[in-house]
């Protein structure tokens, strides 16, 4: 029988995709890609494929996941498999680097950045590119806002580096990037499915860089990468209307062509009124409580809804081309 398969490694994100799926009496598995063993020799079973790895995975103890789903993605390519975020979308997400050059060369602005291999050259990285201005650093492959670090000064920057606080990313390389101050402490994720835009979602930064929607990410107030005074909101996460058309369409252009299916994607919108772009998480989570607020939990235009309804679709079209 023809389904739909998930492959994660965290069984935490999984519960309100597999309630989306279950009322849409959709046949559906779980791949749990830590462990396990695959004959490449043999054709995969029937079905479509959807690939949440996560960047994160590393802080899970799942050190290899995302080597492990890189494997196994081009094993479903290799036998013809429907694949929803395929081996284009995880090399995205487990880069921020290349998730910038590729939004840069689809037209889309993203913060100035630059890329540091070595702890002894971040120092010298920002007293050369940012002299005399407050920046970020994070890691190249991170995940739920972790790592993120606001620097006001080089001196701070220069204990932190030296110190045993230290954190070295999973892949060696840092990101020093330009501190965006905004005028309100917000950033917008606007979330797509099907490479198309699905809804989008205002996150008050005010009490930190919590941008995991599923569970709690909280890494500290310095992690915040907009400034500005302003009234908290009473909500953390809220739907919003839409984004600037220009953006969404440059946005769904940049999906279709870095073959990537579903996913969030995270900008600030800086004092001269213009978006820059900084995170792409095809890995997406929604926030069961924002869509309670908006109206369209449980309902096809929810996150997962439209998630559900869209691998639907291609189940569908699966069956019909494999009878």
């Amino acid at each position: 029988m023809s389904r739909i398969h998930v492959l994660h490694e965290n069984p935490a994100w999984l519960p309100p995709l597999a309630d989306a799926l279950d009322a849409s009496a959709l046949p559906w598995t779980e791949w749990f890609l830590h462990t396990g063993a695959f004959d490449l020799s043999a054709p995969p079973p029937e079905g479509v494929f959807y690939n949440r790895m996560s960047a994160s995975s590393h802080t899970r103890d799942h050190r290899f996941s995302a080597e492990f789903t890189a494997c196994v993605l081009a094993w479903l390519v290799r036998w013809g498999r429907i694949v929803v975020n395929g081996p284009a979308a995880l090399d995205l997400e487990i880069s921020k680097i290349r998730q910038y050059a590729a939004l840069e060369a689809a037209g889309i602005r993203t913060p100035r950045t630059v890329m540091i291999a070595g702890r002894d050259a971040i120092v010298d990285g920002a007293i050369r590119h940012f002299p005399g201005q407050p920046v970020i650093l994070k890691p190249n492959r991170g995940g739920k806002g972790l790592g993120v670090q606001l620097f006001h000064t080089i001196e701070g920057l220069r204990e932190y580096a030296a110190s045993s606080d230290y954190v070295e990313p999973v892949d060696g390389i840092q990101l020093l990037q330009a501190y965006i101050k905004a005028p309100r402490p917000v950033i917008t994720r606007a979330e797509f499915t099907g490479g198309r835009f699905t809804y989008a979602v205002e996150v008050d930064t005010s009490e930190g860089f919590e941008l995991c929607p599923a569970d709690v990410c909280a890494i500290g107030d310095l992690a915040c990468p907009v400034g500005g005074e302003a009234d908290r909101p009473a909500h953390k996460f809220t739907v919003i209307d839409g984004i600037d058309p220009g953006l969404r369409a440059g946005l769904e252009t940049f999906l279709e062509r870095s073959g990537v299916d579903v996913a969030g994607i995270e900008f600030i919108v800086g004092a001269d009124g213009l978006p820059l772009v900084y995170d792409v998480n095809t890995n997406t989570n929604y926030n069961p409580d924002a869509e309670t607020r908006a109206g369209i939990a449980g309902t096809a235009r929810s996150g997962m809804g439209a998630l559900a309804v869209y691998l639907g679709d291609l189940l569908a079209r699966s069956t019909v081309r494999a009878a």
